[in-house]
């Protein structure tokens, strides 16, 4: 086997082609990551879920980063990381047109809203749906693959 650098074309193939990327946010020195669906759009990563852990975290540090792959085999595959700064979109107005871009982004997808707005309990408790429009501004990508 034979790991490689990605070049930026290879790169926003692995990125744009995933339906899921791994978001990864840190508060007070403790990393939590959680599986999303994004639409990448002109230098963005768009995204919707509900109010929960991640948020609260990205509200606080908005540094993240989002991990994209592609697996073929244990000696064929594809890793891409993203790391960029949390924005979230309100309903304020100056966010109504990025807020209203994001939903038709992601609205191209099947079952775009899933998991993010389905019913969840957690320890007994009924999770509000309340939800949560974001974008990720990029500020760098890099990305490894695997050869035989």
């Amino acid at each position: 086997m034979h790991i490689t650098e990605m070049d930026q074309f290879e790169i926003m193939q692995v990125v744009e082609n995933a339906t899921v990327g791994r978001l990864a946010c840190v508060h007070d020195g403790q990393p939590y990551i959680v599986p999303l669906n994004f639409v990448c759009h002109l230098g963005c990563l768009y995204s919707f879920t509900t109010f929960g852990r991640k948020i609260e975290w990205m509200r606080a540090n908005p540094k993240v980063c989002v991990e994209f792959d592609d697996i073929a085999a244990t000696n064929n595959w594809q890793s891409v990381i993203v790391t960029g700064h949390y924005e979230e979109l309100t309903g304020d107005p100056d966010h109504v047109d990025a807020r209203n871009e994001a939903h038709a982004l992601l609205s191209k997808r099947a079952e775009w809203w899933e998991p993010a707005y389905v019913k969840t309990v957690i320890r007994d408790h009924v999770r509000e749906l309340q939800p949560v429009y974001f974008r990720i501004l990029i500020t760098e990508k890099t990305g490894h693959k695997a050869m035989k």
